[in-house]
């Protein structure tokens, strides 16, 4: 009784919170701040998008296999800048590609996924400036590692070189919007790991034998234990889990997926259709709820779309901000990329699986619920998993099952960073065993919270998760549209070089760091011009 009391008091508090937080000044700050990145960066995710490519993703994929004496040497407490991109990505390709865009269909309709798209359009650029403020202001530790996320460039960006009583106010804004950025992102941190626990629980409950209570409790110890062995590993296990895992379920879940749609080819138009008739719910304005119903939509949307790419959060650049690569414009192309394809290619496809199975019965009692035990209860995770069932049987269930918990552990696993980033940020004046006690701590609250979120209520854990999500934006967005400056003539010194125009690069803030940075990337350079020429001398001579 006192259990139902308090996740029912639980729930109608964070209900309240979650309502200002998402409500229309959020909507405006999130659009805001895309519109004014995109404009000031005259279009860069459309002027560059060919660069973003050719810069990551392309590069990695014929690197793959091959170790350069650059590789070798690296600091073993950074990460390569796929890895760095892999334990971003890691963090945003979760549970919310597939549950989310479930999620956001069945309560904004499926004109929903048309504000995902917009989200993720100006999200390409609103994560390449967050990248590109990360890694400008990122600090290198005593042990090697890099520390950067918002709180950093916040706190030591805003007023930086305004004097006067005007930069000193900005300088007291950023201290503050700095500290907020890292306690929220804790909070953020317990939030979006519980919500992707709790769907790995949602998974098995709707295909194990037993009561919810005891399957989720099981499936929570189970995450827990793994999950502690691969975070005592450090950065650098993370990593390397989150480099393997993400192209692998990436890929069995685009197939799979693929295979549902064109299962259902002749339902591809009605599905499109579907999304572009309910972008404004015109049934609903006839009905006289379209106050109500638009801003369900287009909040719905937006939040989905953030909680899916993140961007605006800030919470990925913590793990780009990690990259052994001195170039910040250069890690930022990976966040381009990064949004087109967590919600673009993975989100549009989930809402297409979805669409074309159901098609107008999408928001019926049939797809929301699940009938187990003789009673309906909400189950997002079902809505997807029926998909699959319905081309691949038995076969699509068990994949399924395995392609959930996969997506939703290689979150948990980035977000357990990013919370252990924001404690050595609050924790920074305490000294190094100060930092190193909070540290631990966090983790080993991490993990216990980890068997609590298995046995939540579904929707109760999305909506803290949201709730705290928006919390995380919020100081982020506003030091977003304060430092867009910074990021075009970061963004334009880059790009001045890459001419061949003798400007000094711009790596750092720190002038000392910012000048070994030079040094490190000279030296990049001349193994990479020597590289080549070896392979042509190899290829002349064969």
């Amino acid at each position: 009784m006192y259990n139902l009391l308090f996740f029912d008091t639980l729930e109608k508090i964070n209900s309240a919170v979650n309502a200002v937080v998402w409500g229309w000044p959020m909507i405006i700050l999130i659009l805001g701040a895309g519109i004014l990145l995109t404009v000031r960066s005259k279009f860069l995710q459309v002027r560059k998008f060919g660069t973003s490519w050719g810069e990551t993703i392309i590069p990695t994929v014929k690197s793959i296999g091959k170790k350069s004496a650059k590789d070798k040497k690296k600091d073993k407490n950074t990460l390569s800048p796929f890895q760095a991109f892999a334990t971003a990505i890691s963090g945003t390709v979760g549970t919310g590609n597939i549950v989310g865009v479930s999620s956001a269909i069945m309560t904004g309709g499926p004109g929903a996924v048309f504000w995902m798209w917009i989200s993720a359009f100006f999200g390409m650029v609103t994560n390449y400036a967050e990248n590109v403020l990360g890694m400008f202001f990122r600090k290198k530790e005593k042990n090697g590692e890099f520390s950067g996320g918002p709180a950093y460039y916040l706190s030591e960006g805003l007023g930086r070189n305004v004097k006067g009583k005007g930069g000193s106010l900005l300088r007291g804004l950023g201290k503050t919007l700095g500290v907020m950025a890292a306690v929220f992102c804790l909070f953020a941190a317990i939030g979006m790991s519980g919500a992707q626990t709790n769907n790995i629980s949602s998974t098995y409950q709707a295909v194990l034998p037993g009561s919810d209570q005891t399957v989720g409790l099981i499936v929570g110890i189970v995450v827990a234990v793994v999950l502690a062995l691969v975070v005592l590993g450090g950065l650098k296990s993370i990593g390397t889990v989150a480099s393997v895992l993400v192209p692998f379920m990436s890929i069995l879940f685009i197939v799979m997926a693929l295979v549902v749609i064109f299962a259902n080819i002749t339902m591809i138009g009605a599905a499109f259709a579907l999304i572009f008739k309910n972008i404004f719910s015109v049934e609903s304005a006839l009905s006289g709820f379209i106050g109500y119903e638009f801003s369900q939509i287009i909040q719905k949307g937006l939040a989905r779309g953030v909680f899916s790419n993140e961007a605006g959060l800030g919470s990925s650049v913590i793990a780009h901000s990690t990259s052994a690569t001195r170039e910040p414009v250069k890690q930022g192309l990976w966040g381009i990329f990064e949004v087109f394809f967590d919600t673009f290619i993975i989100c549009t496809i989930t809402a297409l699986v979805i669409l074309v199975s159901f098609g107008d019965t999408v928001g019926m009692e049939t797809v929301l619920y699940a009938q187990k035990n003789g009673e309906f209860v909400y189950a997002n995770t079902t809505v997807s998993m029926m998909a699959f069932e319905g081309v691949f049987g038995t076969f699509g269930t068990v994949v399924y099952s395995v392609i959930i918990p996969l997506f939703a552990f290689t979150t948990i696993l980035a977000w357990s960073y990013y919370g252990e980033k924001s404690i050595d940020f609050l924790f920074r004046k305490t000294g190094e065993k100060g930092r190193k006690i909070a540290r631990y701590a966090f983790k080993v609250v991490y993990v216990l919270l980890v068997i609590v979120a298995a046995t939540l209520k579904s929707e109760l854990a999305w909506q803290i998760s949201d709730t705290f999500n928006g919390l995380m934006a919020l100081p982020n967005l506003v030091g977003l549209v304060i430092l867009s400056g910074l990021v075009v003539k970061i963004t334009k010194n880059y790009f001045d070089r890459k001419k061949g125009l003798d400007v000094k690069p711009m790596l750092s803030v720190y002038e000392e760091q910012n000048e070994q940075f030079i040094v490190d990337l000279a030296e990049e350079e001349g193994e990479s011009v020597l590289a080549q020429e070896n392979a042509e001398t190899a290829e002349k001579q064969e």
